[in-house]
């Protein structure tokens, strides 16, 4: 089965009915065919929508796993790509590669 999501709380408690879902914690039920065509949405840390090539600041400092650097906060991701999996964001901060979560940055 397929996470899910809840469109009305997002919560991840979903109930699988023949034609419907249903949330559990809040009892909003909706068609299976909405699920499959909704296009994904990906916001930042204030609710913007981003988009591939977007441009977005860090609005927090953040460690890097596997060592002792860290990324300040106001450093600058250019051309970002919105892919799959908790880490929605993929990008370059001054020439690393990384994959960071919507949460922690701003639409620049």
């Amino acid at each position: 089965m397929e996470k899910t999501t809840c469109p009305a709380c997002t919560m991840e408690d979903i109930i699988s009915h023949p034609d419907h879902w249903e949330c559990a914690t809040c009892g909003h039920e909706w068609p299976k065919a909405a699920v499959a065509e909704a296009p994904r949405e990906v916001r930042d840390a204030h609710g913007t929508v981003l988009v591939d090539g977007d441009a977005v600041i860090l609005i927090k400092d953040l460690k890097l796993r596997g060592g002792s650097g860290v990324l300040k906060q106001g450093a600058k991701m250019k051309s970002i790509r919105l892919v799959e999996g908790d880490h929605e964001i993929d990008g370059k901060i001054d020439g690393v590669a990384l994959a960071l979560k919507a949460c922690f940055v701003k639409k620049a």
